[in-house]
């Protein structure tokens, strides 16, 4: 009897032996995987911008490597970024765009030179013309030359060992919702009669516009299952837009306000910006004479980005994204 249990048990083992290794394997893919993260954001003149972008960026070296490309689409600052993850001995490389929407010729820029879409947009040679400083200057045909060919190079697809994958930006992810409520809070007084208007920068086509209103729209939905407002509105500015789209912008948000104020209510203009640190002063001059309230700062700075960025790398990576050894 005790021969048959035993060989029964050897019979057991090797049927199981397979099955153990084949699960096995993956478990010691993703314990040797290293994941790191390049943190993509439009750099800007005021040092303090800079620095909050890079304060978020060391938060998050604290989980996962971490390195910082400012600019827009630019090849030189991604290049260097990438090539100190691979000196940190990163497996794997997740873009993560710190930019509210992932609807934008930048983005898709950034997409390309990431090797993550075939058709390069028309917009990359604008952007590659800042990369390297380009202007608008007369130059003679050597100049001129030399230009094209710079131009060329900060258009060409970033060089990685380890594969790149890339997330979406901030968009409409519930992190986001969160901070907008909270916003909208810190100056609410009575929020069954206040009206939330959130306020975005915006994209210039039409098409791309749509898509901005539809995420914000997803947010502000996200935001009224959480609170008692009258109502949540959704605008963009559209400031780099020509001047007939942007004037119909200003009066589209004028309108709104003042029909706010004549319901009764009060308006909460709630800036849909990563920061404070100019844009905020535009709004203010188009609201000129009218009444609202805006809070104080915009997502930034707030712990959850942080989380917004791990969050976001996390899903994106093919592997675990686990702290820092």
């Amino acid at each position: 009897m005790m021969k048959r249990v035993v060989s029964l048990l050897a019979i057991l083992s090797s049927l199981l032996a397979p099955v153990a290794a084949h699960t096995q394997q993956p478990a010691a893919s993703r314990k040797s995987a290293r994941v790191g993260v390049v943190l993509l954001a439009h750099g800007g003149s005021a040092l303090e911008w800079n620095e909050e972008v890079r304060h978020v960026a060391d938060q998050v070296d604290l989980h996962v490597p971490t390195e910082v490309a400012f600019g827009m689409a630019t090849r030189s600052a991604m290049q260097a970024a990438v090539d100190r993850l691979v000196a940190r001995k990163v497996t794997e490389i997740v873009a993560v765009p710190l930019f509210v929407s992932s609807h934008s010729s930048v983005i898709d820029s950034i997409s390309y030179l990431f090797g993550l879409r075939s058709q390069e947009p028309e917009d990359l040679k604008m952007f590659a013309q800042m990369d390297h400083g380009g202007g608008m200057m007369m130059m003679d045909h050597a100049a001129m030359s030399h230009d094209e060919a710079m131009s060329a190079e900060a258009r060409k697809p970033i060089s990685s060992p380890v594969p790149i994958r890339m997330a979406s930006a901030l968009d409409h992810h519930r992190i986001v919702a969160e901070i907008l409520r909270d916003r909208a809070a810190s100056i609410s007084r009575d929020p069954a009669h206040e009206v939330v208007m959130l306020v975005a920068h915006g994209p210039v086509p039409d098409d791309e516009n749509k898509l901005w209103l539809a995420d914000m729209d997803t947010l502000a939905t996200a935001i009224k299952q959480q609170s008692h407002y009258a109502a949540i509105e959704s605008l963009t500015l559209r400031d780099d837009a020509d001047n007939p789209v942007r004037n119909a912008a200003t009066q589209q948000l004028r309108q709104k306000v003042e029909q706010i104020a004549k319901s009764g209510n009060t308006p909460l203009i709630v800036p849909l910006l990563l920061s404070y640190g100019g844009i905020e002063d535009g709004l203010r001059q188009r609201l000129e004479g009218l009444n609202y309230r805006m809070p104080t700062q915009a997502l930034l700075p707030d712990q959850r980005i942080v989380d917004w960025v791990i969050d976001s790398a996390q899903a994106t990576s093919s592997a675990s994204v686990k702290p820092v050894q």
